[in-house]
């Protein structure tokens, strides 16, 4: 079904007819198929013409369009054939130039998720190139990897700050390079590839001539022992060498392979003596990535090395908010909070738990609790499972109610700060083997009875109020697990 136009066919051109049928074709498989599929694989199609019975659209990426025609082929022809009878084929082509207007990624809108694995950036292509070995040699870029989807929080602030700069020098006439290379490392899924990805958007929207690579360093590698294989030496280096923009990501991986490196080296000195721009990230600075010649280290140090630190609470929160917008989902903001404290190891991670709890209520019709994110989540939860102790309560109490953790163990007896004191007391009590007389000396030597009227208070308040039920309920998950 899906196949390419080819320059020299010769058309019949009915636009005005295909223009006018097109919006209601679109509207028949919005109300057939539901607002989320037709969102995710139908939003970037572009009408291009009729020719005679035969209606022609586009997809900007192969993928898409194979997963069009072999998944909803029969279905466009039977709507098109609902509103123009003479329709009796549908043929499928490829136009990359579809995506960079129609995808819009730096404005953060109609970007569908399913569309994010197979678009490419490349150098300007020859009109006359298929762009096949292209597409085997230059990594994906998500749409959804923009600035605009970017959270900034005091983790990543200068990470960010600095990926924005080299992505408007990147698209300035003047061509001034302000730090080269841009280094940027931290742990995994903290947003290394995200800001890389964005600097790419950014400069293929803004400036679309410019020639911009983006891949990871086992690529690379693979590249360069493929062009020492076939003797080709000379296309790899004359292709790396003659971008303007040049991304390696997780470089690594390259650590102790000698003739890579010797590559790479080459490749970063001239690029460099060009004045175009090098992004790289890894998961350690330059100084401490081992089985780098000293040489290297020391080039990948010459610009600016920015570290991204792991997430605080406040920030992982802002993440989640916006990815709920993203999705269109009706989380509760205890649910959000509860990710938030219990998912700390990286942003994919608090996405994907995110993602599994907003499938849930999609596909099963079941209301997001905190119960139920619970129940959906229970693997991951317990892979983070540990012996809770009274100090870990007194911090997330604390934490929770804005309250100074030395308050856990003052003399103080304002409600504001003797409230979260005994629903601290009262889940050590819940959650730890103490005995009365051991949490008490936890919370500044108090006397046992002290902690059983505060275990009690607690409880008569949690029947009663509703709000401290609910921040106790999530609590306690949070510390469990």
């Amino acid at each position: 079904m899906a196949r390419e136009a080819t320059a020299s066919k010769q058309s019949n051109v009915m636009p005005s007819t295909g223009a006018g049928e097109w919006p209601r074709v679109l509207g028949r498989l919005r109300e057939e198929l539901g607002e989320t599929a037709y969102r995710s694989w139908f939003q970037a199609i572009h009408f291009e013409r009729i020719d005679e019975d035969e209606a022609v659209i586009s997809l900007p990426t192969r993928f898409l369009r194979d997963w069009i025609a072999t998944h909803y082929a029969d279905r466009l022809l039977v709507a098109w054939r609902a509103e123009n009878r003479s329709i009796n084929r549908i043929s499928i082509i490829l136009d990359p130039r579809v995506g960079a207007s129609r995808l819009s990624p730096e404005g953060g809108a109609a970007v569908p998720a399913a569309a994010a694995a197979p678009l490419a950036v490349a150098p300007a292509a020859d009109p006359q190139d298929n762009g096949e070995d292209r597409v085997q040699l230059f990594a994906p870029l998500d749409p959804r990897f923009t600035f605009a989807n970017f959270i900034v929080g005091k983790p990543n602030e200068l990470a960010h700050a600095a990926a924005r700069r080299v992505a408007e020098a990147c698209v300035d006439p003047a061509g001034v390079v302000p730090f080269n290379p841009l280094f940027l490392y931290g742990g995994v899924g903290l947003g290394k590839t995200h800001l890389m990805h964005a600097i790419a958007w950014h400069t293929r929207l803004h400036a679309p001539k410019r020639k911009v690579i983006y891949l990871s360093a086992e690529k690379f590698m693979y590249q360069f022992v493929r062009a020492l294989r076939f003797k080709s030496t000379m296309d790899f280096k004359e292709q790396f060498r003659s971008v303007d923009l040049l991304m390696i990501d997780d470089v690594q991986f390259i650590s102790g392979k000698d003739s890579t490196q010797e590559e790479f080296f080459h490749t970063f000195n001239a690029l460099v003596d060009q004045n175009r721009q090098i992004v790289i990230s890894a998961d350690k600075s330059p100084v401490d990535l081992e089985g780098l010649e000293e040489r290297m280290r020391s080039r990948l140090g010459w610009g600016l090395v920015a570290d991204i630190h792991p997430t605080t609470y406040e920030l992982r929160l802002g993440i989640l908010q916006a990815k709920v917008e993203q999705l269109g989902v009706r989380v509760p903001q205890k649910v959000m909070e509860f990710l938030a404290h219990k998912i700390v190891s990286n942003v994919r991670e608090l996405e994907g738990a995110l993602n599994r709890i907003s499938a849930q209520m999609q596909l099963v019709g079941r209301d997001i609790t905190l119960e139920s994110a619970h129940e959906v989540l229970h693997d991951l939860l317990r892979a983070n499972e540990r012996h809770v102790t009274i100090e870990e309560i007194q911090k997330k109490v604390a934490e929770h109610f804005n309250v100074k953790m030395s308050d856990m163990i003052s003399a103080r007896r304002a409600r504001v700060v003797a409230r979260p004191r005994q629903a601290a007391m009262y889940l050590a009590k819940q959650l730890t083997p103490r005995s009365l007389p051991e949490i008490g000396r936890k919370f500044g030597g108090r006397d046992h009875t002290t902690v059983m009227h505060a275990i009690k208070k607690i409880e008569e308040l949690i029947a009663t109020d509703h709000g401290l039920a609910e921040d106790m309920e999530l609590l306690r998950r949070m510390l469990q697990g």
